[in-house]
């Protein structure tokens, strides 16, 4: 009688010292949800396995740990793209729980071929509210190059995102785009001559009237640089902020930036332009022909190739 009372005592003292673990337990992991978050209100998240999205949201300095992946994988698939929590600081639990179920407002920007980043980081500032200033910095501390980085196309960009989410979403866009389409092209990606690739693309993609004539124009660089012959093209000087302004003989003898083929042998230091594809497949495969010369037909709009000075000439006196 005597044991059997001391047994239920000691359970009953058991069953106690559990709940109140169990209490603290609940108690602490309660405490734990309600953290606060520090976060922007539109953040990107990758497409991947919940911990994946973890280990992202770590590297972002986001204040998660590895108990939150079994939480978020409790509450739900976290979606991938842009995702509008709308406050800059939440509760842990609201915050996992808003990456299962909030989407961003998007907003539609097109960078079209041949258009410089000075340029569409302007357009950029002006239609989301930007700073242009801050977006110039972050691009030119973060891109490998100064121009012709960025793949032209359509992209969505979530209404409030950030100067520094914004770079940093078109460069990780445009490089794994770079690196499978120079994988597709030349079987490999090296950094360095793709982007010899892309200045030869630029200057077609400045100087082509339309995509039939790039491996024509294509030709007539390497025709040139293979004579040593100064490129002497207008379109190197529509560089940057300079992307729409017609070049005149006086800019010709102004603009004393190796970007001026008229004054420097060569290619221009990096690309003019961000370029198409079509001009990018030129650059690596130009038309096999002889010509050094190209001059635009008023009538037409395309240009007239030849062969010789003087042929070229006879074209200029044409269009008079």
């Amino acid at each position: 009688m005597v044991k059997n009372m001391m047994m239920k005592a000691k359970i009953c003292q058991i069953f106690f010292i559990i709940c109140e673990i169990i209490f603290i337990f609940s108690l602490s992991f309660l405490l734990y949800l309600a953290r606060p978050v520090a976060t922007s209100e539109v953040i990107f998240l990758p497409k991947g396995s919940v911990a994946e999205i973890i280990t992202y949201l770590k590297s972002k300095n986001f204040n998660v740990t590895a108990l939150d992946k079994h939480i978020l994988a409790y509450i739900g698939h976290p979606q991938s793209g842009w995702i509008d929590v709308g406050e800059g600081k939440l509760a842990k639990f609201d915050f996992l729980h808003k990456l299962t179920t909030a989407k961003a407002a998007m907003s539609e920007i097109t960078l079209i071929p041949g258009e410089t980043t000075a340029i569409f980081l302007k357009d950029l500032a002006v239609k989301l509210n930007l700073n242009e200033r801050i977006l110039n910095e972050i691009y030119s501390s973060l891109a490998p190059i100064g121009d012709g980085f960025l793949v032209p196309e359509t992209y969505k960009i979530p209404i409030g995102i950030n100067e520094n989410q914004l770079i940093e979403y078109l460069l990780r866009e445009s490089k794994a785009s770079h690196e499978n389409l120079s994988k597709k092209l030349l079987g490999a990606y090296d950094e360095q001559k793709w982007q010899e690739v892309l200045i030869t693309a630029s200057v077609i993609q400045k100087e082509a009237a339309d995509e039939s004539e790039m491996p024509l124009v294509s030709s007539v660089i390497q025709n040139r640089l293979k004579k040593g012959m100064k490129l002497q093209m207008d379109g190197t000087l529509n560089y940057g902020l300079f992307s729409h302004e017609t070049v005149t003989p006086k800019r010709i003898r102004e603009d004393k930036s190796k970007f001026n083929t008229y004054l420097h042998e060569g290619l221009p230091p990096s690309p003019i332009c961000t370029v198409s594809t079509t001009a990018i497949k030129a650059a690596i495969n130009p038309e096999n022909s002889e010509y050094l010369y190209f001059v635009r037909d008023k009538k037409t709009m395309k240009h007239k190739f030849s062969k010789t000075y003087a042929e070229h000439n006879e074209h200029i006196k044409s269009q008079k």
